[in-house]
Parts: structure tokens; C-alpha cells; sequence
């Protein structure tokens, strides 16, 4: 149904009405979040090491002065020895 024109204050009253019943979930705090789950938990925790965690992983070792880990990560191992580095050179 067509509606006349608006003026600024029907406009406003709009745009509060709309507003009101706008919500974006991803603003909402999350305190159960499974973002941080232990990686001991992780379903996919014994798959091998990723391409981006082994790039992070050389990085932090080599700012750390820390020799690169041999032999095959899982994505678990990974993730616990970027934390430990992260710790270790304050970048918690």
C-alpha cells in the first residue's frame, strides 16, 4: 500500500521501530562459548598440522629463537605449542 510522504519525524519513528527489532546475534557476549575448547577436546584434533598453523608455528619459533619442531604435528599439537610461544613472548 502506498504511503504519502514522510516527514523527518515519521521517519525517525521508522527507523526506532526498525531498530528495536534488529538484532545482530555475533555482538551478543558468548561466555559458553566452544571458541576456546581445549584442543585435547578438538574433533578434529589428531588431523595433521594446517598449512596456516605450520606458517605460525615457524614464525613464533623463529621470533622466540626456538628451533622448529620436527617430525608430524596434529592440529591439536599444533595449536598447544602456538599458545605456548604466544605466552612465552607475551602475545597472549
Amino acid at each position: 500500500m502506498p504511503r504519502g510522504p514522510l516527514s523527518m519525524e515519521h521517519i525517525k519513528n521508522d527507523e526506532a521501530v526498525m531498530t528495536e527489532h534488529l538484532h545482530n546475534p555475533k555482538l551478543d557476549e558468548h561466555p559458553a562459548s566452544n571458541a576456546e575448547k581445549d584442543p585435547a577436546n578438538w574433533v578434529s584434533g589428531n588431523e595433521p598440522i594446517t598449512g596456516a598453523q605450520a606458517s605460525y608455528l615457524a614464525t613464533l619459533c623463529e621470533e622466540a629463537g626456538m628451533e622448529l619442531p620436527t617430525g608430524d604435528l596434529t592440529k591439536a599439537d599444533a595449536s598447544r605449542r602456538i599458545d605456548d610461544l604466544k605466552a612465552k613472548l607475551g602475545r597472549e
